[in-house]
C-alpha cells in the first residue's frame, strides 16, 4: 500500500470506500494519477453473479409479484410512462413527471450494475421508490435493497436520515438484517452527506446519477462493507460513447456492465477490455 494510502486510511476510519468521477466535487483522496497503470492491470472481467431467484423486474420491465408495486396501472417502465404522459398531457416540468421519469431512468441504468429493481410506492411507503436486489460477487446471494430517488434536490444530510427512516416502512421480505439502503440523487454528495453516510449504523450506499442517466459517483459506508461489499471496488474507464464511466471491480477485475436495452452507457464484454483506470479513493474528512 502506498504511504499516502496509509495516511488517508488512518484519517478516515469510518468511510472505507468513497469513489467519484474526476471533476466532481473535490475530495481529499487519491487522484486518478495514483491509479495503477492500465497496461499492468489484467483486462479480464469477473462476471456479476446471476441468481435463479430474484424478486424484481427483468430488463424488459416485467415485474415479479413478490414485490409490492406502485398502485399505478398506467405504466410499468420508462417507455410506457412517456406514452402515458403524452396521452394525458402531463407536463415535463411537473414534479410528477420529473420524479417518475427519474425513477424509471435509475431502475433501467442500475440494471447494468447488477441491480434488479421494481418501482413501488403509494401511501405510507416511507419514501421508498424502488425495491429489489443487487447481485455482487462479494455476497453469496443477492443483497436486498430499498432505494430512494431524488431528482431535483441538492444532497443534504437530512436525506440520509430519511433513508434510515425508510427501513421502518420496508415491506415484508425487506426487513431485518442484510438489507441495504440506497440513495440515488441527481447531484453528487456534499461533505455533510458523506459524513452522515459514514456515521450511519445502517448499511448505506449513495449513487450520484444524472437525470440524463450517467453514474457519476458511488459511495458506501463501512457497515455496507461488513454486510457484503467487502472486496468490491470501483474503476473508471473510457466509454465507447465518449467520456468516462464508472464500473465495479472485484479482485482487480472489472465487472462488465450488463447490456440493458434502453440503458445508456453500457457496452459489450469485449469493449470492457478497453483502457480503464482504477480509482481507490478514501475520504479523510470523516
Amino acid at each position: 500500500m502506498r504511504p499516502m494510502a496509509i495516511r488517508l486510511s488512518r484519517l478516515s476510519p469510518r468511510v472505507r470506500r468513497l469513489y467519484c468521477m474526476p471533476g466532481s466535487q473535490p475530495l481529499r483522496c487519491f487522484s486518478s494519477d495514483h491509479a495503477p497503470n492500465p497496461e499492468d492491470t489484467p483486462a479480464e472481467s469477473s462476471p456479476v453473479p446471476v441468481s435463479s431467484t430474484t424478486n424484481a423486474s427483468d430488463t424488459q420491465g416485467h415485474t415479479d409479484s413478490n414485490i409490492p408495486l406502485s398502485k399505478s396501472s398506467n405504466h410499468h417502465n420508462l417507455a410506457s410512462f412517456l406514452q402515458y404522459a403524452k396521452r394525458t398531457g402531463l407536463g415535463q416540468e411537473t414534479t410528477i413527471f420529473v420524479g417518475t421519469h427519474y425513477e424509471y431512468t435509475v431502475s433501467s441504468l442500475l440494471a447494468a450494475y447488477g441491480f434488479s429493481l421494481n418501482r413501488v410506492g403509494g401511501q405510507h411507503d416511507f419514501g421508498i421508490d424502488l425495491l429489489g436486489t443487487w447481485s455482487v460477487p462479494t455476497a453469496e446471494r443477492p443483497l436486498r435493497v430499498i432505494v430512494q430517488c431524488k431528482a431535483i434536490q441538492n444532497t443534504r444530510p437530512h436525506l440520509i436520515r430519511e433513508l434510515e427512516g425508510a427501513f421502518v416502512g420496508a415491506p415484508v421480505g425487506w426487513r431485518g438484517s442484510e438489507v441495504f439502503g440506497v440513495l440515488v440523487a441527481s447531484k453528487i454528495a456534499t461533505k455533510g452527506t458523506r459524513d452522515a453516510l459514514a456515521r450511519s449504523r445502517w448499511p448505506l450506499v449513495f449513487i450520484g446519477c444524472s437525470r440524463e442517466g450517467k453514474v457519476e459517483q458511488l459511495l458506501w459506508n463501512h457497515r455496507a462493507e461488513q454486510e457484503g461489499l467487502q472486496g468490491l471496488g470501483v474503476a473508471k474507464r473510457h466509454s465507447p460513447e465518449g467520456g468516462e464511466q464508472l464500473v465495479l471491480t472485484h479482485k482487480g477485475k472489472h465487472l462488465p456492465l450488463k447490456k440493458v436495452e434502453g440503458s445508456p452507457g453500457t457496452s459489450s464484454d469485449a469493449e470492457q477490455g478497453e483502457v480503464s483506470e482504477s480509482i481507490d479513493r478514501k475520504d479523510d474528512s470523516a
